[in-house]
Order: structure tokens, then C-alpha cells, then sequence
């Protein structure tokens, strides 16, 4: 079984902002997952995505595996890139003016890459609609399921959350 969470920038953005609407639920998955030991896994671009707005020291480094980008990630990326532009261009995919595509296909090819993982959270709906697009071609299907911060831990994983 695939124990790995890749996490997304907003993952973090909304675990380190108390005032964030979705930290209650990103703060619910970072417990369930420590607690039942998955590995939590971010990219140096996550990292330097969160360092636009945040500093690197409040990431919790110490329950992290940081995953650079490397040459499988690239080849990768490449193919989920090309049908996420071509889904944009004949008007499939609509993102508005997204422009982070790019690091949208980056981030799911290194989660596709690494054999531990099953899950990538993000609480970033465009982002979804990408990995949607992805499922539905035969050659780009991911191999982990896309987790919405938008939706509590307990839903997810069919826990019955006594606190609600």
C-alpha cells in the first residue's frame, strides 16, 4: 500500500494560518497523517512557491521528505504538460489565466515518480481540474488519488469524527 502524501503549497499555506478557513481541515489531515504514519513528501518547488509569501523555517521540516526535481520528474512533467496546454488551447480544460500549469504538471509528475506515494493534497480547485484532464487520457492517467483540502480528513477516509 502507497502510504506517501505529496503536499501541495496550499496545503501548508493553510496548516501555518490559523485565520486560513481550510486550517482546521489541513490541520486534521496533517494529524491523521502523522499519527498513522504516512510519509509527507514536498518539492523544492512547493518550498520556493511557500518562500514567495512565508518563510522556509516554518514548514514542519522535521516530518518532511523535501523531494528534489529531477530528470524522471522532467520527463514526466512534459507529457502531463502537453495535454494540459493542448486541453487549454481547443478550450478543455479551462484554468482562466493560469499560468502555473507548468508547476501544476511538475508537482503531480514528481508524486507520480515516487513509488511511496498514493495521495497529493491540495486545496486548489484549478489544480484538480488539471489532474482531472490528466485522469481521463490513457497515457497521463496518475497514479495516486488527488486529495481536496476542501473536504475533512474524516470524509475522506470514511473516519467517524467524534468532535463534529
Amino acid at each position: 500500500m502507497r502510504k506517501g502524501v505529496f503536499c501541495d503549497t496550499s496545503f501548508f499555506i493553510r496548516l501555518l494560518d490559523r485565520n486560513d478557513p481550510l486550517h482546521t481541515n489541513a490541520k486534521g489531515y496533517f494529524q491523521y497523517f502523522t499519527e498513522n504514519d504516512f510519509d509527507l513528501l514536498i518539492s523544492t518547488i512547493a518550498m520556493a512557491e511557500y518562500c514567495v509569501g512565508g518563510n522556509i523555517t516554518e514548514l514542519p521540516l522535521r516530518n518532511l521528505q523535501i523531494v528534489p526535481f529531477n530528470l524522471d520528474h522532467s520527463q514526466r512533467a512534459a507529457e502531463f504538460a502537453k495535454v494540459a496546454f493542448e486541453a487549454r488551447k481547443s478550450g478543455g480544460l479551462n484554468v482562466g489565466m493560469r499560468n502555473l500549469i507548468p508547476n501544476d504538471t511538475k508537482l503531480f509528475a514528481q508524486a507520480d515518480c515516487e513509488k511511496s506515494v498514493g495521495y497529493y493534497l491540495s486545496s486548489d480547485v484549478e489544480s484538480l481540474a488539471v489532474y482531472n484532464l490528466l485522469k481521463e487520457q490513457s497515457a497521463t492517467i496518475p497514479k495516486f488519488d488527488f486529495i481536496n483540502l476542501n473536504t475533512p480528513h474524516h470524509e475522506t477516509f470514511g473516519i467517524l469524527d467524534f468532535k463534529a
